[in-house]
C-alpha cells in the first residue's frame, strides 16, 4: 500500500512541475505576443474612421450591380 501512495506522490510532483513549466512557457509566449504585436507605430490608424451602420447598403448596391451585369451578359448571349 505504501508503494502506491509513494507512487501517487511522485506523480503529483511531476504533474506540478509540468504544469509550472507549461504556465511559464504560456506566460513568455503571451508576453512576446502582447509586447509588440507586430506594430511599432500606430500612426497608420490616423485619419481613419469606423465603418458606419450603412455599410450593408453599399454591399446591397454592389450585389445589385453585379446581378445586373450578369443579367445583361446572359441576355446578350441568348440572342
Amino acid at each position: 500500500m505504501a508503494l502506491f501512495i509513494n507512487q501517487d506522490d511522485q506523480r503529483t510532483e511531476l504533474q506540478k512541475k509540468l504544469v509550472a513549466e507549461l504556465q511559464d512557457k504560456a506566460k513568455k509566449r503571451d508576453n512576446i505576443l502582447t509586447d509588440h504585436d507586430g506594430v511599432e507605430d500606430s500612426r497608420y490608424i490616423e485619419n481613419t474612421k469606423k465603418t458606419t451602420s450603412l455599410a450593408w447598403v453599399w454591399i446591397l448596391i454592389v450585389i445589385a450591380v453585379i446581378a445586373v451585369i450578369i443579367r445583361l451578359i446572359i441576355v446578350s448571349m441568348a440572342k
